[in-house]
């Protein structure tokens, strides 16, 4: 089993950037598809991206498509999510999550088995 802990969140004015970081342990993240979700206040979580196990699969929502580009570095066990050109229609809890590299790269966040705690990402315009 594998635990995930996001960090890299914070305050940002509009077209600013941030990147966000998602360390894994317990498991080598390797073994994993890795994504990332949001859910804003009131609304219903939301997929943002994903990247296969070795990085050479990666998806994005088309909200995010060419600002958001998600990456991983499997020697340090972390996945990384840089966020660029932010806008206020960004701003929710952003969650990194996993599931075997077996089950392939998925959209969908039901099909994911680990879960971190969630970074708070706010853009004020």
């Amino acid at each position: 089993q594998v635990q995930l802990v996001e960090s890299g969140g914070g305050s940002v004015q509009a077209g600013g950037s941030l990147r966000l970081s998602c360390a894994a342990s317990g498991r080598t993240v390797s073994s994993y598809t890795m994504g990332w979700f949001r859910q804003a206040p009131g609304k219903e979580r939301e997929f943002v991206a994903a990247i296969s196990r070795k990085g050479d699969t990666t998806i994005y929502a088309d909200s995010v498509k060419d600002r958001f580009t998600i990456s991983r570095d499997n020697a340090k066990n972390t996945v990384y999510m840089k966020m660029n050109s932010l806008q206020s229609e960004d701003t929710a809890v952003y969650y990194c999550a996993g599931r075997s590299w077996v089950a392939g790269i998925s959209r969908t966040g039901s099909e994911y088995d680990y879960w971190g705690q969630g970074t708070q990402v706010t853009v004020s315009s």
